[in-house]
């Protein structure tokens, strides 16, 4: 009757579920919101003591009689953040997180001292995009110093909250690859690039060692009785979340698409070799299971539909009603919902644009609409470079909670032409991370189970949220999506001056 846990920290909230793999079910499901800190210069930052207030919140709120019956526990958390800590595991400044952009100017920095972003490419499989940890390094040098010099580790939010449950510092492949350092080909740092971030101290000395898919640690024991769990609970690596969210939704062999609508939008697919583009076009990411992770995100998904929400008084929960009183294209209103600066098209400095407004279409339902479309059709602008590079999909798997609204999962549906699974885990990463620490716990026991095995058998889809795409709208998403690149095109060289 052993159980797994599976937790989630992401920029809005972290989250906790409780999965029994007998019956198949979430037996326990608890969040805790969490603040983001901004600033004009794009700074998005939080405090990583506010995560683990928000986890033991968490567990206070699940049933102590189903927290006995942990028997391991991974966490999946948000990329690309910076945590620096001390050589006594003091956090020395605020996290940088993903959706930071006041770094920009380092990730060119950097790149020119190898030579350009192609020869980035070259080295480590990926340009140095905005929100990159790499460029966190530098800023942090020249506008934290003291904090930079006693730097001794550079943690992730996954790695740090795994330290905190074990006391003990380390990374894994997937989040390592969103760093900017990691030669995602060979699996190993690149000497060039973190000489090239600093070419003062030798940064190689503060990246924690890196761990197998499939290790598992044991849980610090305080830890353990401050959460209620036993003291016998075992930690899986876990990974970020992204790469949970893969495992989550069956992601874990080749031919598989899976589309997170979460705050940020990302599109991926599992492949058994690297996957590098030589313009950069996604991101070439490790998975957290032994393979890669081919990856197209946007840093403005439901943070856009969330906005508009709150601009005009109306809750999300409303958002479809809105959808079904407008029809495709928004009556001819376009919105670049660059409101974070933009990763997919690479704009780290881009603004939100409306375009084409009229008296027929300054309404809130229509914005609202233009903010969806938005959202998905740079989610769209990613993907078509996946088709130009040869990929091939029959069908999007859709997790994060922008799958909750059945018009967005039609709208996906219609706009790629492609018929849409939900699974019944909406929880995407959460869940993606007890599924990881179920196959760790089976690995160290000696079963013959692969991941694919236990995705196939647990990350179940649910036939009444599927959608097919309707014939009759594809053509006119086609021609609103023409209208947004020609938008895109437009504003472009305003964005990148």
């Amino acid at each position: 009757m052993e159980l797994v846990a599976g937790i989630d920290a992401g920029t809005q909230s972290l989250k906790v579920v409780v999965y029994d793999p007998a019956g198949r079910s979430v037996v326990a499901h608890a969040s805790a919101p969490l603040d983001l800190s901004s600033a004009p210069d794009g700074s998005r930052e939080q405090d990583p003591a506010a995560w683990v207030a928000a986890l033991r919140k968490c567990f206070e709120n699940i049933d102590p009689a189903l927290c006995s019956r942990i028997a391991a526990l991974a966490v999946s958390g948000q990329q690309h953040g910076f945590v620096p800590v001390d050589a006594a595991g003091q956090v020395l400044a605020p996290a940088k997180l993903w959706c930071d952009t006041s770094t920009s100017a380092e990730c060119q920095q950097i790149m020119d001292s190898v030579g350009g972003a192609g020869e980035t490419i070259a080295l480590a499989g990926n340009p140095i995009l905005t929100g990159y940890t790499a460029s966190k390094l530098p800023w942090t040098k020249t506008h934290r110093p003291e904090a930079y010099a006693r730097l001794a580790t550079i943690l992730l939010p996954h790695d740090y909250l795994n330290f905190v449950l074990t006391g003990q510092r380390f990374c894994e492949y997937g989040d390592a690859s969103g760093t900017g350092w990691l030669d995602v080909r060979s699996r190993t740092w690149s000497t060039r690039l973190l000489r090239a971030t600093d070419p003062d101290r030798d940064l190689a000395d503060c990246l924690p060692p890196i761990a197998a898919p499939d290790a598992l640690f044991d849980i610090d024991p305080e830890m353990a009785a401050t959460l209620g769990l036993p003291a016998t609970v075992k930690v899986a690596v876990g990974g970020g979340d992204n790469m949970m969210a893969a495992i989550g939704t069956g992601c874990v062999v080749p031919g598989r698409l899976a589309m997170s609508l979460g705050t940020s939008g990302t599109l991926f697919a599992y492949s058994d070799t690297p996957v590098v583009d030589p313009d950069g076009a996604w991101a070439a990411f490790c998975s957290s299971t032994g393979g890669w992770l081919p990856l197209i995100c946007t840093m403005n998904c439901t943070v856009v539909t969330e906005q508009v929400a709150t601009a005009f008084g109306f809750s999300t929960r409303e958002g479809d009603a809105h959808l079904q009183a407008t029809p495709p294209g928004a009556n001819g209103l376009v919105m670049l919902p660059f409101l974070n600066g933009e990763r997919t098209p690479d704009l780290p400095l881009g603004k939100g644009v409306l375009a084409g407004l009229d008296t027929t279409n300054m309404s809130a339902a229509h914005l609202y609409r233009a903010a969806m479309e938005g959202a998905t059709y740079s989610l769209k602008y990613g993907y078509d470079a996946f088709v130009r590079a040869g990929m091939r999909f029959e069908r999007i798997v859709l997790t994060g909670g922008g799958s909750n609204s059945a018009q967005w999962r039609q709208l996906v549906a219609d706009v790629f032409g492609l018929p849409v699974d939900v699974p019944v885990q909406a929880e995407g990463a959460a869940f993606g991370a007890a599924l990881q620490a179920l196959w760790a716990l089976g690995q160290s026991r000696g079963e013959a189970e692969t991941i694919s095995d236990i995705t196939d058998r647990h990350a179940a889809l649910d036939p009444a949220l599927s959608a097919q795409p309707d014939p009759q709208r594809i053509p006119a998403y086609a021609q609103a999506y023409a209208r947004f690149l020609r938008y895109l095109d437009a504003v472009t060289p305003l964005q990148r001056g």
